[in-house]
């Protein structure tokens, strides 16, 4: 089975195709903005351009913009192959690829991750990748005084470390050719957004 990944929920915009765990083609690219104009030539310059059997994409929390862009372009493959899309968590993707980084694979690990308004995105993973507890947005101050784990990875990971004292930092951003490492048990067929805080807007009618 060919799998297409798709992960722009965050400065970095990535994608891969598959067949089976063989990772067949795939890129990584640092954007900061502009994913929209970049997303669909990367899936176009994979192999039989990106065409799979299934598409994984990430559901954030990042970007909302990012997040809608990835969820938009996986839902028209998906509907234009015919073929099942599926959502995974940016911030479990990033906890597998820390524990596959780090010295032993049997580690807990927490990740943290750039989030809003100064905010970060911080959420902790047991030593089998699965989530320990909700995703959490804190102020900078709040998450270095947080209990964690010794091995902390994601965007914000050097920053934390530093703030808290003890630890060891793995930067890292969500790779989509990293994507055999996160836990099959992980993937959902629900594709709604993990935007981990309240939007910055609300449409006039909604209440709060």
């Amino acid at each position: 089975m060919k799998t297409l990944t798709i992960d722009c929920a965050t400065e970095g915009c990535s994608t891969a195709l598959f067949d089976g765990d063989d990772l067949l083609a795939g890129e990584f690219r640092m954007l900061g903005r502009g994913h929209a104009e970049q997303l669909v030539p990367m899936i176009a310059a994979l192999p039989g351009r990106g065409r799979a059997d299934r598409i994984c994409v990430s559901l954030g929390p990042g970007s909302f913009t990012g997040v809608r862009i990835g969820l938009a372009a996986a839902r028209a493959l998906g509907l234009a192959w015919k073929v099942p899309v599926s959502g995974y968590p940016t911030l479990a993707l990033v906890a597998a690829i820390a524990r596959a980084d780090a010295a032993s694979l049997a580690q807990p690990v927490t990740v943290c991750m750039t989030g809003g308004h100064g905010e970060w995105f911080l959420q902790d993973f047991s030593a089998d990748g699965l989530p320990e507890g909700p995703l959490e947005s804190l102020r900078p101050d709040a998450a270095a005084v947080r209990s964690s784990h010794t091995l902390v990875a994601g965007t914000q990971a050097e920053p934390l470390v530093a703030a808290r004292g003890p630890g060891t930092a793995l930067p890292l951003w969500p790779d989509a050719r990293r994507f055999p490492l996160l836990p099959p048990s992980l993937l959902t067929s629900a594709l709604t957004p993990l935007y981990g805080r309240a939007p910055d807007a609300k449409l006039p009618g909604v209440p709060a």
